[in-house]
C-alpha cells in the first residue's frame, strides 16, 4: 500500500500546488445549505488542491446530520485527493483506537490531526493502520501556543521538541503510519521549520489569520508540506468563484503572485 507521505507527495507533484483546502463550514443555514455549498467547494478548488482538510467542529455542530453530511461529502472527492481529517483528538490508547477506526475505517480518511499531549501511547494507536497519517500539534496557529508549546525545557529545546520527536520513534518502532506536524505560520520561522526537517508538515494561519507563505519558502523545505487556507477560501472576497480564490492562493503560497 503506497504511504500517506507518498500519496500527498504525487499529488503535490501533479497539481504543482501546496494549498490545503479548510473545510470550515459555518452551520447556520443547517445541512441543507451547506451540504451544495461544501460541493461546490470541493469540486471547484479540487484541481488547485494539495489536500483537503474538513474540519470536524463545525460538522458535529450540526448534530448526526452534520456528521452524515461529511461522510456523504467524502464520497465525492477525487481518489487521489488526500483528505486529512482536523479533529485534534487526545485520549488514551484504547480509546485512541476506536477513534482511528472511526476516521480511518469508517470515513476513510487519510490523515488525522491529534493533540499530543497525552504522550507517545496515545498517538500508537493511529500509527498501526498501513497507508494513513497523523499531524500532531506541534507549534500551533495561536498566541496561546506560547502558554506550553513554546516554553524552554530545562535541559533545553521548547515543549514542542518532545513531540517533534515522536517521528523519530515511530520510525524506530517500524510502525506503518507516517506522522507530520501542525506549524502555524504566524508562530514560525524558517529555523523552527527547518528544525522538522523531513516530516510532512500542516501550516495553518495563512488568509484570514495572516501568517505570511514567504516564511515557509525561506525554509526550503523538500517535504510534502500543505499550507491550509479556510475562511480566506469560504467566505471572503464573495465576487470571486471558489476556483478564482484557491488558484490565487496556491499561487501565492508558491510566491508567484
Amino acid at each position: 500500500m503506497v504511504r500517506f507521505r507518498e500519496k500527498l507527495a504525487r499529488r503535490i507533484a501533479k497539481t504543482g500546488s501546496h494549498l490545503c483546502v479548510g473545510l470550515d463550514p459555518r452551520p447556520d443555514g443547517g445541512v441543507e445549505e451547506t451540504r451544495p455549498f461544501l460541493l461546490d467547494v470541493i469540486r471547484e478548488t479540487a484541481p488547485h488542491a494539495a489536500a483537503l482538510k474538513p474540519n470536524m467542529a463545525y460538522f458535529e455542530a450540526m448534530g448526526h446530520r452534520g456528521i452524515a453530511l461529511l461522510e456523504d461529502l467524502l464520497r465525492e472527492v477525487p481518489d487521489d485527493l488526500p483528505v486529512i481529517l482536523d479533529a485534534k483528538r487526545g485520549d488514551i490508547g484504547e480509546t485512541q483506537r476506536y477513534y482511528a477506526k472511526a476516521f480511518f475505517d469508517g470515513m476513510n480518511v487519510d490523515a488525522v490531526t491529534l493533540s499530543p499531549y497525552m504522550g507517545f501511547d496515545s498517538v500508537e494507536p493511529f500509527l498501526h493502520h498501513e497507508g494513513r497519517g497523523v499531524y500532531l500539534l506541534a507549534v500551533t496557529s495561536n498566541p496561546g501556543s506560547h502558554d506550553i508549546q513554546r516554553r524552554r525545557l530545562a535541559e533545553g529545546g521548547e515543549v514542542f521538541s518532545l513531540v517533534r520527536d515522536f517521528a523519530r520513534r515511530a520510525d524506530a518502532e517500524n510502525l506503518p503510519g507516517d506522522v507530520g506536524f501542525v506549524v502555524g505560520l504566524t508562530n514560525a520561522d524558517p529555523d523552527l521549520l527547518r528544525g522538522f526537517g523531513d516530516a510532512p508538515l500542516l501550516i495553518p494561519g495563512m488568509g484570514a489569520q495572516g501568517g505570511d507563505p514567504a516564511l515557509w519558502r525561506k525554509a526550503g523545505r523538500n517535504a510534502p508540506d500543505v499550507i491550509n487556507v479556510s475562511r480566506g477560501i469560504l467566505y471572503q472576497e464573495p465576487e470571486k468563484t471558489f476556483s478564482e480564490k484557491a488558484r490565487e492562493y496556491a499561487k501565492a503560497i508558491a510566491g508567484n503572485h
